[in-house]
């Protein structure tokens, strides 16, 4: 489902953020990134998105070369298969739950009672629909973060992109976040985790964990 074939990504300056990977993620499968900060497990995660683009190589997404689509249309590519689940939430705090939420719909023009439909079934089955009126700037981290993982799922993606998720979570949210995991794996959605947790590497929903270190695969 996922290929990633000979890529590098190098910045300005000459660094190197990854080198030589190459990868393969399977439909279904939960994929755990592990290596410290700076390691390049969020380029591979941006890669994926198609936020951004490899300096050199490939990376296939259900068949379509990502890495070569036009700024527009990867927008649409990500907005229609992938969700993503920041690590520091990127929500918009003036704005209530279901606005945040919403967010990705906007651009879709859908009529207003099928956006609140949509809004209402993802925050249930993310047990926050109760506070789909309070601003996010009034929740708690954990609730914060179940908003962020219902925007992630508005659209019904494929495919969850998690940046150290649990970063800002105590060890009860974190050990929530994983039953969030569990559900959506039952689902069949392809995962793939970037963190250095160690409450992800012994998990049993994990299928597989890829070493990073210095942008390269161990």
């Amino acid at each position: 489902m996922i290929t990633i074939e000979n890529v590098s990504k190098i910045y300005e300056e000459d660094i190197i953020a990854l080198e030589n990977i190459n990868l393969n993620f399977n439909e279904g499968e939960l994929i755990v990134l592990k290596g410290v900060s700076g390691s390049g497990k969020s380029t591979i995660l941006s890669l994926i998105a198609g936020l951004s683009k490899p300096t050199v190589g490939e990376v296939i997404v259900d068949g379509k070369k990502i890495s070569k689509l036009p700024d527009h249309f990867a927008t649409s590519f990500r907005r229609d298969n992938i969700g993503i689940v920041f690590q520091k939430y990127n929500l918009i705090p003036t704005l209530s739950v279901t606005d945040n939420v919403l967010l990705p719909l906007f651009p879709l023009n859908l009529s207003h009672e099928i956006m609140q439909e949509k809004a209402y079934r993802v925050l249930k089955k993310f047990t926050i629909e109760h506070k789909a009126a309070i601003m996010v700037r009034n929740l708690s981290g954990g609730e914060q973060q179940r908003v962020a993982i219902a925007r992630a799922n508005i659209n019904d993606p494929k495919i969850i992109l998690a940046d150290e998720p649990t970063a800002n979570l105590d060890e009860k949210l974190s050990l929530e976040f994983i039953e969030i995991l569990r559900e959506l794996k039952s689902k069949k959605r392809t995962i793939i985790i970037a963190t250095h947790d160690p409450l992800f590497f012994d998990l049993d929903i994990v299928d597989k964990i890829v070493l990073i270190e210095h942008g390269k695969l161990l």
